[in-house]
């Protein structure tokens, strides 16, 4: 009787430290994403092109494309929004 006392100990104690753990990594695994605030946007015009926005409002690409991150810069249409300052919170 003592030795399945002992084994049942053991086995909880392993699920406890294994839920434990799982908790402290899931934190990571489990974050939302980061969401974009857009604080100034623009609408796109005929014959507008991402480098032109680029170039008209002095912006890296780097950081364009990190704040407008589902842009297709090769089918932008009239009237799209483009965001050209934000942050991710």
């Amino acid at each position: 009787m003592a030795k399945i006392v002992n084994l049942v100990s053991v086995l909880s104690l392993l699920l406890l430290i294994a839920f434990a753990d799982a908790q402290i990594l899931g934190r990571g695994f489990l974050k939302p994403p980061p969401t974009l605030k857009c604080d100034k946007t623009y609408g796109v015009k005929s014959g507008d092109t991402c480098f032109g926005v680029e170039q008209t409002f002095n912006l890296s690409t780097a950081f364009f494309e990190s704040i407008n991150p589902n842009l297709n810069c090769t089918i932008l249409f009239v009237g799209q929004w483009l965001c050209l300052n934000g942050s991710l919170s």
